[in-house]
């Protein structure tokens, strides 16, 4: 059986991240408090904002533009969204 995690974006027990996927305390405390299934949600969040908003991962704003965008998806609150996007069930 997998380890379970209570996911603080669901506010559930799921399946937990099998490593911590940032390194350093934030990558730890991603690992105890969010689920596989959300920090996958944020994983492709993540890549429509990077594309879609052409940001530049070795600019400091623009990783810290991110990191603000993740705590806020992990935490429930109104996310930045890439512009036009539509999702598959909805097109």
């Amino acid at each position: 059986m997998s380890n379970t995690v209570f996911c603080r974006k669901y506010q559930q027990e799921l399946e937990a991240l099998p490593f911590p996927p940032l390194p350093g305390k934030q990558g730890q405390e991603i690992q105890a408090t969010v689920s596989k299934k959300a920090w996958e949600e944020w994983q492709a969040l993540q890549t429509r904002l990077i594309n879609e908003k052409h940001l530049n991962m070795l600019d400091p704003d623009s990783r810290a533009y991110l990191m603000t965008q993740m705590e806020r998806f992990f935490d429930n609150q109104e996310t930045d969204q890439a512009e036009g996007y539509i999702p598959p069930s909805q097109a």
